[in-house]
């Protein structure tokens, strides 16, 4: 299997998104058994994944969390199937469920908490895995409940830099460290297109940027579509903007469209590296 991370630096990495939920915002329940799941990943490998994001609970602004032996039941046999053939991340907040997830085959954890549990540090550097940290606030139940920033740019930025020194100090290597602004996790929707805006800034801080645009909320009230899977345009847009700007790596739902996308955004974020 190719290391998808060599590719870095050249294109955009493709990640799909494989809810394994019954309640997620937009696809919760289409692939809540493990055979639609499968089916699912391997459909978007051949539109051209990269990785496969599977996750086992819900982070959608509301959402209640879920424990971590329903997580376990719901990714892991996903997991075991398809990690043979593409890159898998497992998207939990949980150390127990991440750990699982490893053994089942997975290479990456996706923790949308910001990585806040020293359990969760500490595993990542055992495992020396790949891992995602993402800007947040409070939780998914509560996290649309303050989204008062002084200057989220900077706000964001600062608490990336202390996550990752953390993530350094627990024995963490850089070159596994992702960053994630958080795109729709306690943010207005002027603030979530500031961040994309100025998605270059977070360069200085030398890890790769991971975005997470695909169907969210924000795009909703911009476009005035309420329904999610019709966002793809203005998903479309996002992506290909954020690549431009300097994501690595777009996690979306409509992996073969967005590929397009990110391949347009790619084309123009290198002739900025030439300016």
């Amino acid at each position: 299997m190719t290391d998808v991370f060599s590719l870095m630096g050249k294109r955009a990495l493709i990640m799909g998104i494989l809810n394994v939920t019954p309640d997620s915002f937009s696809d919760g329940g289409m692939y809540a058994d493990t055979e639609s799941a499968v089916r699912r990943a391997f459909d978007m490998q051949r539109q051209g994944a990269d990785i496969i994001d599977v996750g086992g609970e819900s982070t959608r602004p509301g959402s209640d969390p879920v424990d971590a032996h329903e997580q376990i039941r719901r990714i892991v046999p996903v997991i075991k199937r398809i990690s043979p053939f593409i890159t898998v991340s497992a998207d939990t907040r949980n150390p127990s469920v991440a750990a699982a997830a490893l053994d089942a085959g997975a290479s990456i954890i996706n923790d949308v908490s910001g990585t806040e549990s020293d359990e969760m540090k500490s595993l990542a550097a055992e495992r020396r895995c790949k891992i995602v940290i993402t800007h947040t606030r409070g939780t998914p139940k509560d996290m649309q409940k303050n989204t008062r920033y002084d200057d989220v740019v900077s706000e964001v930025y600062d608490f990336l830099r202390l996550r990752t020194e953390e993530l350094a100090a627990a024995g963490v290597k850089r070159e596994n460290i992702i960053i994630d602004p958080g795109f729709g996790f306690g943010k207005s929707v002027e603030d979530n297109i500031r961040l994309i805006a100025r998605l270059g800034e977070f360069r200085d801080l030398g890890f790769p940027i991971l975005t997470g645009v695909s169907r969210k909320s924000a795009i909703g009230e911009i476009t005035g579509e309420p329904v999610p899977e019709k966002r793809l345009p203005g998903t479309a847009a996002l992506v290909a903007v954020s690549v431009a700007n300097g994501s690595d790596i777009v996690r979306v739902h409509d992996v073969e469209f967005m590929r397009k996308a990110a391949l347009i955004g790619d084309a123009v974020n290198r002739i900025n590296k030439e300016i």
